[in-house]
């Protein structure tokens, strides 16, 4: 199945400390942490079916964002969030030392 990811609909979970989208009934996701001032990403999730399509990229983009808005320090513990980051310079800043304290 093809994902339109211009009409995904990423919402943040307060509750399961998750950022998530539905898509066709299975779960998509990003597990985090926030801990005072620190966004721990542990895990960025996609049901294999939609997997390649850009969707961990757009559960990343949106977790980055609230993290930038909120003056939160991105610590990036999956392996994913670390190659993304990488590749996206322009979030790098969040993960420096000292960013929200």
């Amino acid at each position: 199945m093809k994902v339109d990811l211009d009409k995904l609909q990423v919402t943040r979970n307060e509750a399961d400390n998750i950022f998530e989208v539905w898509i066709d009934g299975h779960l998509c996701k990003l597990d985090y942490i926030q801990d005072g001032n620190n966004l721990v990403i542990e895990h960025v999730g996609v049901y294999p079916e939609f997997r390649g399509q850009g969707i961990a990229g757009k559960l990343m983009e949106v977790a980055l964002e609230y993290a930038k808005q909120n003056s939160l320090r991105v610590i990036p513990m999956c392996s994913y969030a670390v190659y993304y980051i990488r590749n996206n310079p322009q979030y790098i800043e969040l993960t420096n030392p000292g960013r929200g304290e």
